[in-house]
């Protein structure tokens, strides 16, 4: 497996010239960037520009492994609004335009949401809607994908929704596309739940896996920590992925960051990771 690190994980603010910089420093095989509304990377980014940022990525010696995006908790494809779930549907098509220019085989979507705890007023949309809503939207979305020979990595986050592994499998079967999987986050279904049972029933449907950690007895927000500073048990879950033949990128996604000396956590993170996959003997 490949050691990867997304770049929500650097300081606030740093350009992604110098979180690339940075990453390859603490001793990343990649980064995984995210595609915003506005800036340098964003939906208003022109393809020159993209490529721009592939080159810089080739000249430092790291990988691009992905693209991300956080706008899909403002334009959820499970929304009721034709003109949100438009919106949303207008980013991914970019998102995938953006990855296939940057060398990526991977985007990573929110597939909406049924309710939102930690955004304010975030709108709650009944359960059967969202997933009809949700399936429609990326039932269309894998034409584009394939299209562009682009994967669609569906990220299981605290949405109130798709909340198995069962449910994820059955998901992304009825949308019936290579092209869409899963985008596995290890310390998101800690909570409730164990990570080597959704990657033992998801199987070959995982397209790229998120690493974080999370502590139950915190609860909320408040859970996630530094990686093996939590409940994820770690060779159990590296033993699932090789049972599965999973060898692509695990990309560690670090929040909250450090207060001070931001840098840190990402060389912190380097380092626990090797202890994970077995790179070091320490």
């Amino acid at each position: 497996m490949k050691k990867g690190i997304n770049i929500w994980s650097f300081p606030a603010g740093m350009r992604i010239e110098e979180s690339i910089e940075l990453a390859k420093d603490a001793g990343f095989d990649g980064i995984e960037l995210s595609m915003n509304e506005t800036g340098p990377l964003s939906a208003e980014s022109k393809e020159e520009e993209v490529r721009a940022i592939r080159r810089f990525a080739d000249d430092t010696g790291i990988e691009l492994s992905s693209l991300a995006s956080g706008l899909y908790w403002d334009y959820p494809p499970t929304s009721e609004n034709s003109q949100v779930s438009s919106k949303a549907f207008d980013i991914a098509k970019k998102q995938l335009e953006h990855a296939a220019a940057l060398g990526v085989d991977t985007i990573l979507i929110v597939p909406g949401a049924v309710g939102v705890d930690f955004i304010p007023n975030a709108p709650v949309v009944p359960y059967d809607r969202a997933y009809d809503n949700a399936l429609a939207f990326f039932t269309k979305l894998a034409k584009e994908a394939e299209a562009v020979k682009v994967s669609v990595g569906i990220e299981n986050v605290w949405n109130k929704f798709l909340l198995s592994p069962l449910e994820m499998r059955g998901f992304i079967d009825a949308v019936g596309s290579d092209y869409v999987g899963s985008y596995f986050d290890v310390g998101n279904v800690v909570y409730s739940g164990y990570p080597e049972h959704w990657i033992s029933i998801l199987n070959q449907r995982i397209k790229k896996v998120h690493f974080k950690d999370y502590r139950r007895q915190a609860g909320g927000l408040h859970g996630f920590v530094d990686l093996l500073a939590g409940d994820v048990d770690y060779p159990v879950v590296v033993q699932a992925l090789e049972a599965i033949g999973y060898n692509d990128y695990v990309t560690a996604e670090m929040i909250p960051p450090y207060t001070h000396h931001t840098k840190q956590i990402i060389y912190n993170t380097s380092a626990a990771m090797d202890a994970i996959l077995g790179r070091t003997e320490r």
